[in-house]
């Protein structure tokens, strides 16, 4: 296994991928498991974790399918301590996967997603967030709100539905809270073609990754 130097240790690496609706780097454990998930689950859970494994083989020079990692339906996925953290987060046509040396979450939202912001905002948002009465209601606020809080999520390896309501967004600072669970995050958002993509992590200083791959032409 390739060991990695201080500095590329220090570095988030990110991987962006065109979802195609196949994959075929997955071992013989994770095909049975997606046996067992409908045709819609089954083909996201191989695809996710088939990038998964195309991703870290070559950050660890590692054969795919030798990459020692647990990720079962619906859990985050794990590495050993001594490989660091990764996140993953996928839409209806792009997948993220995050790795870093620290705790990470990512998340992944299209900026031309239709939803109701207003609606969506009002019912997840304004109990626990003053400064998203104060600021100008858009759907780009609202929805880089949503992305930074879902990264945040799955930097606690919560539960969407339990946790929403208590995560508290702040654009400056770019900090994310969680009053009842005592946690203080920190966030950075990149804007990527027609993507909004947000990072939550504890380091104090702002995080810029280094997007090493990504499967799409523009």
């Amino acid at each position: 296994m390739k060991l990695l130097n201080e500095y590329e240790y220090k570095i988030p690496k990110i991987w962006f991928y065109e979802i195609k609706g196949v994959q075929d780097v997955v071992t013989v454990e994770e095909i049975k498991t997606a046996e067992k998930l409908s045709d819609l689950r089954s083909k996201v859970f191989l695809e996710t974790r088939g990038y998964l494994r195309q991703s870290l083989s070559t950050l660890f020079d590692l054969d795919p399918l030798e990459i020692p990692i647990s990720a079962n339906p619906g859990e985050p996925p794990r590495l050993p301590p001594n490989m660091g953290n990764i996140s993953l987060s996928h839409c209806k046509d792009a997948l993220t996967i995050v790795w870093h040396e620290s705790k990470i979450g990512i998340d992944i939202e299209r900026t031309d997603r239709d939803f109701n912001y207003i609606k969506f905002a009002k019912k997840y948002f304004f109990r626990t967030n003053k400064s998203t009465h104060n600021n100008k209601l858009t759907k780009n606020t609202i929805l880089n709100q949503w992305c930074a809080v879902e990264a945040a999520i799955k930097w606690d390896h919560g539960k969407l539905s339990k946790d929403i309501n208590h995560w508290q967004y702040f654009e400056k600072p770019k900090e994310l809270i969680h009053a009842k669970k005592n946690l203080h995050l920190n966030y950075s958002q990149i804007n990527f073609h027609n993507w909004t993509i947000a990072l939550a992590y504890e380091e104090k200083t702002s995080i810029n990754p280094e997007i090493i791959c990504y499967s799409k032409n523009f």
